[in-house]
């Protein structure tokens, strides 16, 4: 006589505790690189009724200055002086046939800090320089329709 092993008895449900504790690492790996996936520094851009489009700032190789609503300027993800500024941008753009730069400012900072930014911009010999605004959301309503007598 033979041996014969007996198989257990089979499951009827599936087992998903090892796909919960994949998908909660998965989770925790999205949390801690999300951050570090952006280009520039974050402001609060100002909201304007008729921007334009300007898809090239959001390429990865777009050179972006941001200016903060205390006066920090950042060249990405950079902190650099304002003295520093036209030498940073000079060295970026000498190799580039487009010689666009972007400027994103916050919408509460000083307005002579943001000219001052674009002028040291200006003096690297830059050809375009574009200012980043955010579209107002704002729906314009229908004016209320005169009430039938």
């Amino acid at each position: 006589m033979a041996y014969k092993p007996q198989a257990g008895p089979q499951m009827s449900a599936p087992n998903v505790i090892p796909m919960a504790d994949i998908m909660l690492v998965l989770l925790i790996i999205f949390m801690v690189v999300t951050p570090m996936l952006q280009k520039t520094h974050q402001v609060d851009l100002a909201p304007t009724e008729n921007a334009h489009e300007m898809k090239d700032a959001d390429k990865d190789d777009a050179i972006v200055v941001a200016v903060t609503r205390d006066g920090s300027i950042f060249l990405g993800n950079t902190k650099v002086s304002k003295e520093d500024i036209t030498g940073q941008v000079k060295d970026r753009i000498s190799t580039r046939i487009d010689k666009t730069v972007y400027v994103k400012s916050d919408a509460r900072a000083k307005y002579g800090d943001v000219v001052a930014v674009v002028d040291e911009i200006r003096s690297a010999g830059v050809d375009q320089l574009g200012l980043l605004t955010e579209k107002n959301q704002k729906e314009k309503s229908a004016a209320p329709s005169p009430p039938a007598d």
